[in-house]
Protein backbone atom coordinates (compact mmCIF):
# COMPACT_ATOMS: atom_id res chain seq x y z
CA UNK A 1 0.00 0.00 0.00
CA UNK A 2 2.71 2.59 0.86
CA UNK A 3 4.59 1.40 -2.00
CA UNK A 4 1.56 2.16 -4.37
CA UNK A 5 1.08 5.48 -2.55
CA UNK A 6 4.77 6.75 -3.37
CA UNK A 7 4.22 5.40 -7.13
CA UNK A 8 0.99 7.30 -7.51
CA UNK A 9 2.55 10.47 -5.73
CA UNK A 10 5.65 10.23 -7.88
CA UNK A 11 2.87 10.20 -11.35
CA UNK A 12 1.17 13.01 -10.21
CA UNK A 13 4.44 15.05 -9.25
CA UNK A 14 5.77 14.58 -12.51
CA UNK A 15 2.78 15.40 -14.49
CA UNK A 16 2.44 18.31 -12.34
CA UNK A 17 6.41 19.54 -13.64
CA UNK A 18 5.35 18.90 -17.20
CA UNK A 19 2.16 20.73 -17.28
CA UNK A 20 4.30 23.94 -15.51
CA UNK A 21 6.65 23.55 -18.41
CA UNK A 22 3.21 23.95 -20.98
CA UNK A 23 1.69 26.95 -22.14
CA UNK A 24 -1.85 27.96 -22.72
CA UNK A 25 -4.20 25.76 -25.38
CA UNK A 26 -6.91 27.59 -27.49
CA UNK A 27 -8.30 24.98 -29.30
CA UNK A 28 -10.87 26.38 -32.20
CA UNK A 29 -12.20 22.70 -32.94
CA UNK A 30 -13.59 20.48 -30.79
CA UNK A 31 -11.30 17.67 -29.70
CA UNK A 32 -7.97 19.81 -30.69
CA UNK A 33 -5.42 20.15 -27.60
CA UNK A 34 -2.59 21.63 -28.95
CA UNK A 35 0.86 21.99 -26.40
CA UNK A 36 3.71 24.33 -26.85
CA UNK A 37 6.26 24.06 -24.04
CA UNK A 38 9.89 24.65 -23.60
CA UNK A 39 13.05 22.54 -22.09
CA UNK A 40 14.31 26.14 -21.43
CA UNK A 41 11.74 27.28 -19.30
CA UNK A 42 8.24 26.78 -18.03
CA UNK A 43 4.90 28.62 -18.06
CA UNK A 44 4.96 32.07 -16.67
CA UNK A 45 8.64 31.62 -15.35
CA UNK A 46 11.94 33.41 -15.94
CA UNK A 47 13.41 33.00 -19.36
CA UNK A 48 17.13 32.74 -19.01
CA UNK A 49 19.80 34.75 -20.02
CA UNK A 50 20.90 32.98 -23.00
CA UNK A 51 18.08 33.35 -24.60
CA UNK A 52 17.80 37.27 -24.58
CA UNK A 53 19.22 39.84 -26.50
CA UNK A 54 20.59 41.46 -23.47
CA UNK A 55 21.50 40.10 -20.41
CA UNK A 56 22.23 42.03 -16.35
CA UNK A 57 25.43 43.72 -15.44
CA UNK A 58 25.78 45.40 -12.36
CA UNK A 59 28.26 48.13 -14.02
CA UNK A 60 27.00 48.84 -17.18
CA UNK A 61 23.20 47.70 -16.37
CA UNK A 62 23.24 45.52 -19.43
CA UNK A 63 25.65 43.71 -21.79
CA UNK A 64 24.65 42.06 -25.25
CA UNK A 65 23.98 38.14 -24.33
CA UNK A 66 24.02 34.97 -26.52
CA UNK A 67 20.84 35.94 -28.54
CA UNK A 68 19.99 31.95 -28.50
CA UNK A 69 16.31 30.93 -30.30
CA UNK A 70 14.64 29.00 -27.13
CA UNK A 71 13.96 25.24 -27.32
CA UNK A 72 10.26 24.58 -28.06
CA UNK A 73 8.05 21.89 -29.19
CA UNK A 74 4.61 21.02 -29.89
CA UNK A 75 1.92 18.55 -29.72
CA UNK A 76 -1.74 17.79 -31.10
CA UNK A 77 -1.68 20.01 -34.25
CA UNK A 78 -4.88 18.96 -35.89
CA UNK A 79 -4.69 17.16 -39.16
CA UNK A 80 -6.66 19.17 -41.56
CA UNK A 81 -3.71 21.77 -40.76
CA UNK A 82 -1.56 22.41 -43.98
CA UNK A 83 0.94 25.21 -41.74
CA UNK A 84 1.95 26.16 -38.56
CA UNK A 85 2.42 30.15 -37.83
CA UNK A 86 5.09 30.94 -34.66
CA UNK A 87 5.44 34.34 -33.29
CA UNK A 88 7.14 35.93 -30.18
CA UNK A 89 5.54 39.32 -28.76
CA UNK A 90 6.83 40.89 -26.17
CA UNK A 91 3.17 42.72 -24.30
CA UNK A 92 4.97 44.67 -22.03
CA UNK A 93 6.77 47.40 -23.97
CA UNK A 94 6.96 51.40 -22.81
CA UNK A 95 4.67 53.48 -25.39
CA UNK A 96 7.04 56.56 -24.94
CA UNK A 97 10.98 55.91 -24.51
CA UNK A 98 11.62 59.20 -22.52
CA UNK A 99 12.90 57.11 -19.50
CA UNK A 100 13.66 54.10 -21.18
CA UNK A 101 18.15 53.86 -20.19
CA UNK A 102 17.93 56.67 -18.23
CA UNK A 103 20.48 57.04 -15.59
CA UNK A 104 18.45 58.25 -12.16
CA UNK A 105 14.99 57.82 -13.98
CA UNK A 106 12.51 54.97 -13.74
CA UNK A 107 9.94 53.69 -16.41
CA UNK A 108 7.14 53.29 -14.20
CA UNK A 109 4.72 50.73 -14.40
CA UNK A 110 1.80 52.61 -14.87
CA UNK A 111 2.95 53.75 -18.75
CA UNK A 112 0.34 52.58 -20.94
CA UNK A 113 2.26 49.67 -22.67
CA UNK A 114 2.09 48.13 -26.12
CA UNK A 115 3.58 44.91 -28.00
CA UNK A 116 7.25 44.70 -29.40
CA UNK A 117 7.36 41.19 -31.97
CA UNK A 118 10.68 39.49 -31.28
CA UNK A 119 9.95 36.44 -33.85
CA UNK A 120 7.79 36.06 -36.50
CA UNK A 121 7.83 32.67 -38.61
CA UNK A 122 5.59 31.56 -41.02
CA UNK A 123 4.75 28.32 -43.94
CA UNK A 124 6.32 26.26 -40.75
CA UNK A 125 5.38 22.47 -41.88
CA UNK A 126 2.57 20.65 -40.05
CA UNK A 127 5.19 17.70 -39.78
CA UNK A 128 7.18 19.91 -37.65
CA UNK A 129 7.02 19.45 -34.03
CA UNK A 130 10.28 21.04 -32.52
CA UNK A 131 12.56 23.79 -32.52
CA UNK A 132 15.94 22.84 -31.15
CA UNK A 133 17.76 25.40 -28.95
CA UNK A 134 20.07 27.74 -31.24
CA UNK A 135 18.79 26.38 -34.00
CA UNK A 136 17.30 29.53 -35.44
CA UNK A 137 19.15 32.03 -34.00
CA UNK A 138 23.01 31.58 -32.12
CA UNK A 139 24.35 35.25 -31.53
CA UNK A 140 23.75 39.00 -32.62
CA UNK A 141 24.30 40.12 -35.86
CA UNK A 142 24.83 43.75 -36.52
CA UNK A 143 22.53 44.96 -38.72
CA UNK A 144 19.91 41.96 -38.30
CA UNK A 145 20.06 38.55 -39.80
CA UNK A 146 19.59 38.41 -44.05
CA UNK A 147 18.66 34.91 -43.94
CA UNK A 148 17.82 33.19 -40.65
CA UNK A 149 18.06 29.50 -40.29
CA UNK A 150 14.82 27.85 -40.10
CA UNK A 151 12.72 24.65 -40.64
CA UNK A 152 12.38 23.71 -44.58
CA UNK A 153 10.25 25.80 -46.33
CA UNK A 154 9.29 28.08 -43.63
CA UNK A 155 10.08 31.60 -43.95
CA UNK A 156 10.96 34.66 -41.10
CA UNK A 157 9.68 38.52 -41.15
CA UNK A 158 10.75 41.34 -39.57
CA UNK A 159 10.79 41.55 -36.04
CA UNK A 160 10.55 45.22 -34.40
CA UNK A 161 14.29 45.72 -33.50
CA UNK A 162 14.15 46.74 -37.09
CA UNK A 163 12.37 49.84 -36.08
CA UNK A 164 14.03 50.07 -32.54
CA UNK A 165 17.60 50.11 -34.28
CA UNK A 166 16.02 52.31 -37.26
CA UNK A 167 18.17 55.45 -36.40
CA UNK A 168 21.59 53.88 -35.02
CA UNK A 169 24.18 54.16 -37.76
CA UNK A 170 26.23 50.62 -36.44
CA UNK A 171 23.13 48.69 -35.71
CA UNK A 172 20.30 49.99 -38.33
CA UNK A 173 18.94 47.54 -40.65
CA UNK A 174 16.56 44.70 -41.31
CA UNK A 175 16.27 42.50 -38.30
CA UNK A 176 14.74 38.49 -39.49
CA UNK A 177 14.34 36.14 -37.54
CA UNK A 178 14.69 35.70 -33.83
CA UNK A 179 16.36 38.11 -31.81
CA UNK A 180 15.54 37.48 -27.84
CA UNK A 181 14.08 39.85 -24.70
CA UNK A 182 16.04 43.61 -24.12
CA UNK A 183 13.86 45.36 -21.88
CA UNK A 184 14.93 48.55 -20.35
CA UNK A 185 17.27 48.22 -17.71
CA UNK A 186 15.07 50.92 -15.54
CA UNK A 187 11.85 49.45 -16.21
CA UNK A 188 9.92 48.51 -13.30
CA UNK A 189 7.35 46.20 -14.66
CA UNK A 190 8.32 42.66 -15.74
CA UNK A 191 8.14 41.87 -19.45
CA UNK A 192 6.34 38.92 -20.72
CA UNK A 193 7.34 37.19 -23.76
CA UNK A 194 4.73 35.00 -25.61
CA UNK A 195 5.40 32.74 -27.74
CA UNK A 196 2.14 31.98 -29.72
CA UNK A 197 1.88 28.58 -32.29
CA UNK A 198 -0.87 28.72 -35.01
CA UNK A 199 -2.04 25.49 -36.90
CA UNK A 200 -3.68 27.05 -39.91
CA UNK A 201 -5.68 25.96 -43.38
CA UNK A 202 -3.33 28.05 -45.51
CA UNK A 203 -0.95 26.02 -47.76
CA UNK A 204 1.54 29.42 -47.88
CA UNK A 205 0.63 32.84 -45.64
CA UNK A 206 -0.72 35.44 -48.09
CA UNK A 207 2.16 38.27 -47.47
CA UNK A 208 5.44 38.74 -49.11
CA UNK A 209 8.64 40.81 -49.17
CA UNK A 210 9.65 42.05 -45.56
CA UNK A 211 6.15 41.04 -43.55
CA UNK A 212 5.68 42.07 -40.22
CA UNK A 213 4.04 40.27 -36.96
CA UNK A 214 0.83 42.79 -37.71
CA UNK A 215 0.45 41.55 -41.19
CA UNK A 216 0.61 37.71 -40.28
CA UNK A 217 -1.48 38.42 -37.38
CA UNK A 218 -4.12 40.00 -39.86
CA UNK A 219 -3.74 37.43 -42.72
CA UNK A 220 -4.34 34.58 -40.76
CA UNK A 221 -6.74 35.83 -39.03
CA UNK A 222 -9.84 33.34 -40.36
CA UNK A 223 -7.95 30.38 -40.43
CA UNK A 224 -6.62 29.26 -37.23
CA UNK A 225 -7.61 26.06 -36.42
CA UNK A 226 -6.01 25.47 -33.13
CA UNK A 227 -3.66 27.93 -31.44
CA UNK A 228 -1.22 27.38 -28.24
CA UNK A 229 0.52 30.16 -25.96
CA UNK A 230 4.04 29.88 -23.82
CA UNK A 231 5.41 32.47 -21.48
CA UNK A 232 8.04 33.47 -20.31
CA UNK A 233 9.18 36.53 -17.92
CA UNK A 234 12.64 38.59 -18.30
CA UNK A 235 14.08 41.74 -16.49
CA UNK A 236 17.20 43.64 -16.79
CA UNK A 237 16.59 45.48 -13.66
CA UNK A 238 17.84 43.94 -10.38
CA UNK A 239 14.49 45.19 -8.48
CA UNK A 240 12.49 43.35 -10.69
CA UNK A 241 11.36 39.37 -9.13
Amino acid sequence: MLLAAMLRSRRVAAREAQCARMGETNARSEGVHVQLMSANFGHNQPIPAQYAFGAPDPVAHLVLSANRNPHLRWTGVPSTAKSLVLLCVDSDVPTKADDVNQEGRVVPADLPRTEFFHWVMVDIAPTVSELKAGACSDGIVGKGKQQPKGPAGSRQGLNDYTLWFAADADMGGKYFGYDGPCPPWNDVLLHHYHFILYATDLARCPVEGDFTGAQVRQAIARHVLAEAKLTGTYSLNPSVK
